[in-house]
C-alpha cells in the first residue's frame, strides 16, 4: 500500500469518528433512556411481585387467624374484617358462609347468603370465582331460601363447560334423592359414573350411590 493509500484511510477512519462522536452527542440521549426504561421497567416489575406475594401472604395469614376463632360466629366476624380483594375476597365470603351455616344464627345466614349471590352475579369475577360462590350458596345447608331455588340454581350450574358441572350434577341426584324421586336420582348417579369428563372420585362416589340405591352397576370405569 502505498503512502497516498495509507494516509486517506487514515483521513477516512477519522472522518468516521468524528461522525460517531457527532452522533453520540446528538442521539445518545436516546440510548440511556432506553437503557434507564429497561432497568426501570425490570425493578419495577420485581416491586409490583413482591408486593403481591406481600398481600396474599398477609390476606393468607389473616384467614388462618380467623379460622382458629373459638366458635363460628366468632370465625365470621374475623373472616369479614381478613377482608381481601378480588379471589382473596371470595375466598374469605366463602369461608364466612360455611361458618355462619353451622353457627345457626337465621340473621348470619341471611347476610351470608346475600353475600353470596352478590359475588356470583359479579361480573367482574373470572366465571370459575362466581360459580364457586353460587355453587356454595345452594350447597350450604341453610342459606338458600327452599329447595326449588336451589334446584334451579345447581341446574344452571350443571351445564357444559361450567367449572362446577359435575359436581353440581351430584347435588342434584341427591336432592331427587331427598324428594323421594329415586328413579331420577338413580338415572343422575349412573350418569355421573360414565361421565369421563368428571374426576374419577366423584365418578366412583357416584358408582356406589348407583349400587345402594340398587340401579344397574355401570361398567368399571377409570
Amino acid at each position: 500500500m502505498s503512502n497516498t493509500d495509507s494516509f486517506i484511510d487514515e483521513v477516512t477512519e477519522e472522518v468516521r469518528r468524528d461522525r460517531l462522536f457527532v452522533m453520540a452527542r446528538r442521539y445518545g440521549w436516546i440510548a440511556l433512556v432506553a437503557v434507564l426504561a429497561i432497568v426501570g421497567g425490570a425493578a419495577y416489575t420485581e416491586w409490583t411481585k413482591a408486593q403481591s406475594t406481600s398481600r396474599a401472604k398477609a390476606a393468607g395469614d389473616a384467614v388462618l387467624a380467623a379460622l382458629d376463632a373459638p366458635d363460628p360466629a366468632a370465625r365470621v366476624a374475623a373472616l369479614a374484617l381478613a377482608g381481601g380483594q378480588g379471589e382473596a375476597r371470595v375466598v374469605t365470603i366463602v369461608l364466612a358462609a360455611s361458618e355462619a351455616a353451622a353457627s345457626g344464627d337465621a340473621t348470619l345466614r341471611a347476610e351470608a347468603g346475600q353475600k353470596l349471590e352478590a359475588l356470583a352475579s359479579d361480573g367482574r369475577l373470572p366465571v370459575e370465582w362466581r360459580d364457586l360462590a353460587a355453587f356454595r350458596l345452594f350447597t350450604v345447608p341453610g342459606l338458600s331460601a327452599n329447595p326449588q331455588d336451589r334446584r334451579a340454581g345447581l341446574e344452571g350450574l350443571a351445564a357444559d363447560g361450567r367449572p362446577f358441572a359435575a359436581l353440581a350434577r351430584e347435588q342434584l341426584a341427591i336432592l331427587a334423592l331427598e324428594a323421594g324421586d329415586l328413579d331420577s336420582a338413580r338415572a343422575g348417579f349412573a350418569a355421573l359414573a360414565e361421565d369421563q369428563q368428571a374426576p374419577a372420585g366423584l365418578r366412583s362416589r357416584a358408582r356406589q350411590m348407583g349400587e345402594i340405591l340398587g340401579g344397574a352397576s355401570p361398567a368399571q370405569g377409570n
